[in-house]
């Protein structure tokens, strides 16, 4: 079939029987400052809608020097923390006019690099970055052209703006809970070491044990990435070292946890005498036999706070604070948590 062409304002124009100047000035809602009737106005908007006209975007940000769209880079959309706040920052972008486009690195610092100048080259107005790089000199260059805000993770002294969760404390306080039933073995399975949110949560881990007065055995800590593979392979590996389940295990990541469960649920170990905590909740946690205590971020709070800031920037206004270190919540769910 035959595609229909867009309407053009001429074409709207010469329907309407008015000149093409006083159809743009309607359609780019200027009757009143141009004096345009009402019943001007009406005839040209009824000939708009009758048609479908859309204005340009790119006629739009010709005019404005704005293309009206946002970057959001991410190391994978599969990751349900990102997924989440994608989710998030997509409808606020659509409710707020604007356009989001999502690039994914794959942590792979040359394609995070490649897929931020493809962003750049469609002119997006601002980055929102989740990076995988150890520094943060690219993104300072990038900065000076256009608005940049670091999220979920950060590089050491950075002068970005920056959005995160709050770690540290949150870990600790929950592995000190844990940690007072289970002194004699508690486990840790992270994901990249050289990333700020490993870091972090290990650093909240080590607190935690330390306040419950369990020294930590460096064969209790475990690193591979937050792919769910990563977290079967390394769990499967500690059960077989053990010969069974660990007795306490902190998770970094809602997709480590997704490996631990599969290998859980295919060996019949959900309900074992396991206690499982992690950084990162989901709703299905609610609804499993094995119960999970976590550290639950908020990720509509991290993508509005985001969304905040990166506008802020394009409208030439600095944020209040330049690092915004959102609070998280915990939620207990395992027996022995809760009755602590």
């Amino acid at each position: 079939m035959k595609k229909t062409k867009r309407i053009t304002i001429s074409a709207i124009a010469e329907l309407a029987g008015v000149s093409k100047s006083t159809a743009s000035q309607v359609l780019n809602g200027h009757s009143k400052k141009f004096r345009i009737s009402d019943a001007t106005r009406n005839r040209v908007m009824a000939v708009a809608a009758e048609h479908h006209y859309q204005p340009s975007i790119h006629a739009r940000s010709l005019n404005e020097v704005r293309s009206y769209t946002l970057g959001l880079v991410v190391p994978e959309m599969t990751n349900y923390g990102f997924a989440a706040c994608s989710n998030e920052l997509e409808t606020l972008c659509r409710e707020n006019g604007m356009q989001l486009l999502i690039a994914c690195t794959d942590e792979n610092t040359s394609q995070e690099t490649m897929v931020v100048n493809n962003l750049i080259q469609r002119q997006v107005d601002g980055l929102i970055v989740a990076s995988s790089m150890l520094n943060d000199a690219e993104y300072v260059k990038i900065s000076q052209q256009l608005s940049v805000v670091l999220f979920d993770r950060y590089m050491p002294d950075t002068e970005l703006p920056l959005v995160v969760c709050e770690a540290i404390e949150s870990s600790a306080e929950l592995v000190a809970r844990v940690a007072k039933n289970h002194k004699d073995e508690f486990y840790f399975l992270g994901g990249q070491q050289r990333i700020s949110p490993t870091r972090d949560r290990l650093a909240g881990y080590q607190l935690g044990l330390q306040r419950a007065g369990v020294t930590l055995k460096p064969e209790w800590i475990m690193y591979g990435n937050y792919h769910p593979s990563a977290g079967y392979e390394m769990f499967a590996n500690l059960c077989a070292r053990l010969g069974r389940p660990p007795k306490a295990l902190y998770v970094a990541s809602c997709g480590l946890m997704e490996g631990v469960l599969r290998y859980l649920s295919q060996h019949k170990l959900l309900e074992s005498d396991i206690h499982l905590c992690s950084f990162d909740d989901h709703y299905l946690y609610d609804s499993l036999s094995v119960k999970i205590d976590t550290v639950a971020q908020d990720c509509r709070e991290l993508a509005t706070h985001c969304f905040e800031v990166v506008t802020g920037l394009i409208n030439e206004q600095q944020p209040k604070k330049r690092q915004c270190v959102l609070p998280p919540q915990l939620h207990w769910r395992h027996p022995d948590s809760l009755k602590s």
